[in-house]
């Protein structure tokens, strides 16, 4: 077919309302650098780049001669693998869970923030959105043709909700909010207090609260689930994912925890989306849950004295953080004044080194950067040596 001759299709309307993820975008823009002969520091994403367990490795690869490792799988994922999940949840928060209508295994906790978002949102409602927070929220909640809702999240506040401020706005349309604690991008902590204030919160106005929990044991001494809180079932989900935990981003392994009837609804969804998760992988996930305290803490070791030379890094940018932050990055604030993307353009063209900055986050992430873990010592000491 002759080039002029294409047939213009026109795109759905509703991709009027999102872009290109920042990270697709900008990642091509860094290989291209690369490409150019740069020798880029990707500092940006938090892909680990540790292998995960070895014993994960090997349950892969004994399923791969089982019987049924090639078949369709279930939607709801083998049982072995929410037996597993259960277990997990409840050595580790002291959760229970039935894993026969209380756990959905997800191909990483990503689909299920679509899969929820389509399960309970109609076109119309509004959607409670941190800012800063992880984009994904406001791009699936467009696409999905509700409306985003967001609130502020400051260093003033800790970064936690403000509760008085939530119960000011108009709730009536609201279905849904999202929390994503320890919080991406700043690494703080949720209390208890916290967790039992947004049950309350969602109860009180019939408000789904969504907790997104994918980094509770990056170097943080106190894991804790909503779902610890008293009648929090009643309210809440919360997702979670092994990407992080077990170093297997790419393996795409994910949870879904709550109620049986809300479990439900997000089924329905799923099993017409896709049509089960590679058994070989569900293997392998069902080893790395029932690893013991010993993998943590060795991860968390090597965690540890990278962000100690991450420091180093943001104090020569003359950045300010908190070294009481959990999970894989480091949130810094930059000197008033300066703007977040000309401070990481300058380091990216100057310095030949990728951070994030914070407005990809939202309008409260302008006056602070962000730090990815994933980088070896060596690495983060060329950074630090460019500067």
């Amino acid at each position: 077919m002759a080039e002029n001759s294409l047939i213009m299709i026109q795109p759905a309307k509703r991709l009027d309302t999102v872009q290109e993820y920042y990270f697709s975008k900008k990642l091509r823009e860094v290989r291209g650098l690369a490409a150019a002969g740069k020798p880029i520091i990707n500092m940006g994403i938090g892909s680990p780049d540790l292998l995960p367990p070895a014993t994960v490795l090997e349950a892969i690869s004994n399923s791969l001669g089982d019987a049924s490792a090639h078949k369709y799988q279930s939607y709801q994922g083998l049982p072995e693998l929410r037996n597993a999940i259960a277990t997990f949840y409840k050595n580790k928060f002291s959760v229970a869970s039935n894993p026969e209508n209380e756990i959905l295994p997800l191909m990483g906790s990503k689909e299920g923030i679509m899969h929820i978002s389509m399960a309970f949102l109609n076109e119309g409602d509004k959607v409670l959105i941190p800012n800063p927070g992880y984009p994904t929220y406001t791009s699936v909640t467009k696409l999905v043709g509700a409306e985003p809702l967001f609130y502020n999240l400051s260093d003033k506040t800790n970064w936690q909700p403000d509760f008085e401020a939530l119960e000011s706005q108009d709730l009536s349309n609201v279905k849904i909010m999202w929390v994503n604690y320890p919080h991406m991008p700043t690494g703080t902590d949720a209390t208890l207090e916290t967790f039992e204030k947004l049950v309350a919160f969602g109860k009180k106005h019939h408000i789904l609260i969504i907790n997104d929990n994918p980094y509770s044991f990056i170097l943080n001494d106190n894991p804790i689930s909503i779902l610890q809180v008293e009648g929090a079932k009643d309210i809440a989900l919360e997702l979670n994912s092994l990407s992080k935990t077990f170093n297997m981003a790419g393996w795409r392994v994910g949870m879904l925890l709550g109620n049986a009837t809300f479990i439900n609804e997000v089924l329905k969804v799923k099993s017409n989306m896709d049509s089960g998760m590679f058994y070989g992988i569900q293997k392998g996930a069902i080893e790395a849950l029932q690893l013991s305290d010993d993998w943590f803490l060795a991860q968390n070791k090597i965690y540890e004295e990278r962000r100690k030379l991450i420091w180093q890094l943001a104090d020569k940018l003359d950045a300010v953080y908190s070294k009481n932050a959990t999970g894989l990055f480091v949130w810094a604030k930059i000197p008033e004044g300066k703007k977040s993307e000309e401070v990481t353009d300058s380091v990216l063209y100057d310095n030949d080194i990728f951070i994030t900055p914070g407005t990809i986050f939202g309008s409260q992430g302008e006056g602070y950067i962000r730090f990815s873990l994933c980088v070896t010592t060596d690495i983060i000491k060329e950074a630090i040596g460019r500067l």
